[in-house]
């Protein structure tokens, strides 16, 4: 414990971080205030680490969009009948496309120069459709016109902590007399150092925070560079102030009360952010498909750079501008591998066709393995849905075998993740139904993106073999093992959560370890991808992409040292709480 509290302190004075950790008064939070693992990658204490499941029971953290129609400039074709003035109404819409990356709770704000509430914020927890009451033609709207606006940013989130409480949806407004100091954000991504920020806000003992996530902390720091401004914000200084220690991912979206928007993405763009600037009208998302279904053209859709900041100022209009040094991007490989639509393109690389180049990487995998008979008539390919399918779909194209739906997927069952024990277990048989009349008797080729722990992959096979019937079951997985956590914004953050490093240590594949989690599992066989199959796929260098939870090397430092101490903590009751709290324990403790 004593080498770990050297190595952290020494590591972040490096930072600069912790010039001055002990101060008690006049903290500079430069280096401080931002993300939570508490939406979402962490309340480790409430799951079981010892139960696995597949990849469709974790979670991203959330997805942000935002839109703005300038005055002055004529009207986008892209307005409702209702006009520029109420440019807000497409948000919710937006939100519906991005609603993959979290269906917990979702939020808006809107601005509106002509009213006295300048900023007007609805947010709840529930899906957009519930929040924004958008089955029911009446209350929906009534409720875009008390939310109509020129410009809105909102947010979808999944969490386990405070999943049930309004107070944890996003955005966030910190409301105030001065229209300078009112403001809403919201934002995505997860910062490794969560804990040695929350540790340095409170240490004065003149801060105090109501909620377990750094969107609190962003909040009152963002607060305090506008207390300390006597004139107008410089929203890039801001951003250069707050995030200049942050280690970890974000993009986030702020609409003032004085009509400015900020958009920003972090300087390895792990996180993922797009948009779109056509004549008077800017529009950003955390997916290129909530642009595209709003009627703008592949080509018209951009990424926002890494580090850079995006401002619509209602008098000057649109600019963009570097608010952090930039290295080589280090983007999250699972956004194509599975987080993201399928329709969507993510730094000029389709998700859709990555997803089929994963295919075709199991089918030349699967034609040097020689161990299933693929010409045989009985041989054929089942995805477990819905993100499979394109990679089983290519694979059998490739392999001229049959690709059938032999699963069905309840849609109506809800997440398997947040249940424990037993109760996991039932809503895990009940989420897909296999069909007997397309499994029975034959020999299955089962693909999937990605086995994290393996809940519902035992009861999945269990099923297969004695409701849908099938002789064989031979597992191919279009993704390497995971063996390390994510500090990043996905909902896995210990060790002992996941099922690969008892069977991969370092992520060495053997036919050895594949037989015997097959065996473990319940498989015939079972056979994942190796890691340089991904960036392939991608179409991306391996080193412009974060592979940490594959390869244990991450890209920021404080990444790595949070895997040394899970590591450290393997096995032991220390796992259940959050290694990023253990780290500002270490601390504390020196």
């Amino acid at each position: 414990m004593l080498a770990r509290v050297r190595f952290a302190v020494c590591f972040y004075a490096d930072l600069r971080i912790l010039e001055d950790f002990k101060l008690s008064r006049g903290i500079d939070l430069r280096g401080t205030p931002l993300y939570k693992p508490g939406t979402n990658a962490s309340q480790d204490s409430a799951r079981h680490p010892g139960n696995s499941v597949d990849m469709s029971e974790i979670h991203h953290e959330c997805g942000v969009a935002a839109i703005y129609h300038l005055s002055g400039r004529g009207r986008s074709p892209m307005c409702t009948e209702d006009g520029p003035r109420q440019i807000s109404r497409l948000l919710p819409r937006m939100l519906l496309d991005i609603q993959n990356r979290g269906q917990l709770a979702a939020g808006m704000t809107t601005y509106d120069p002509d009213q006295p509430r300048l900023l007007r914020t609805r947010k709840d927890v529930g899906t957009v459709t519930e929040v924004f009451r958008l089955n029911h033609r009446a209350k929906a709207e009534s409720l875009m016109k008390s939310l109509a606006g020129r410009a809105a940013i909102g947010h979808v989130r999944y969490a386990t902590c405070g999943q049930d409480d309004r107070s944890y949806a996003q955005p966030f407004e910190r409301k105030h007399i001065h229209k300078r100091k009112w403001f809403s954000f919201c934002f995505n991504g997860q910062l490794s150092n969560y804990g040695l920020l929350k540790e340095r806000l409170l240490a004065d003992g003149d801060h105090h925070l109501t909620l377990d996530t750094d969107t609190e902390i962003i909040l009152h720091e963002f607060a305090r560079q506008m207390s300390q401004s006597p004139t107008r914000i410089n929203w890039i200084d801001v951003l250069k102030q707050t995030t200049a220690g942050f280690d970890g991912a974000y993009s986030l979206a702020v609409l003032t009360a004085e009509g400015e928007m900020i958009v920003a993405r972090d300087p390895l763009g792990i996180k993922p952010m797009c948009y779109v600037h056509d004549g008077p009208l800017f529009a950003a998302a955390s997916e290129s498909v909530a642009l595209l279904n709003l009627g703008f053209s592949n080509e018209q859709i951009k990424s926002l750079p890494p580090g850079h900041a995006i401002i619509i100022d209602p008098e000057t209009g649109f600019r963009m501008e570097r608010f952090a040094e930039t290295e080589d991007p280090k983007h999250c490989f699972f956004e194509w591998i599975y987080f993201a639509n399928v329709a969507s393109t993510l730094d000029e690389q389709s998700v859709y066709l990555s997803r089929t180049r994963l295919g075709e990487e199991l089918a030349r995998a699967e034609r040097e393995l020689d161990r299933v008979a693929l010409d045989c008539p009985d041989t054929i390919i089942v995805p477990v849905p819905d993100t499979s399918k394109a990679a089983a779909d290519s694979m059998a194209y490739q392999l001229s075998i049959p690709c059938r739906e032999g699963l069905i997927r309840n849609r109506y069952a809800g997440r398997t993740f947040i249940e424990g024990g037993t109760a996991r277990k039932a809503k895990a048989a009940t989420k897909y139904t296999p069909l007997r009349e397309v499994m029975e008797g034959k020999r299955i080729i089962l693909v999937e993106d990605s086995i994290v722990r393996s809940t519902t992959m035992n009861v999945l096979l269990d099923r297969i073999r004695d409701v849908g019937g099938a002789k064989e079951i031979h597992v191919r997985v279009a993704c390497p093992p995971i063996i390390a956590p994510c500090f990043y914004g996905i909902d896995m953050s210990t060790i002992d959560q996941l099922i690969a490093p008892k069977y991969f240590p370092n992520g060495k594949l053997t036919d050895e370890a594949q037989q015997r989690l097959a065996d473990d599992l319940g498989a015939d066989s079972l056979r994942y991808l190796p890691v340089e199959a991904i960036a392939r796929a991608i179409g991306k260098p391996s080193d412009h992409l974060c592979q940490a939870c594959v390869t244990g090397k991450y890209p920021t430092v404080c990444g790595q040292h949070l895997y040394q101490i899970a590591l450290d903590n393997r096995g032991c009751k220390l796992n259940n709480k959050r290694t990023y709290e253990q780290l500002a324990a270490a601390l504390s403790q020196g």
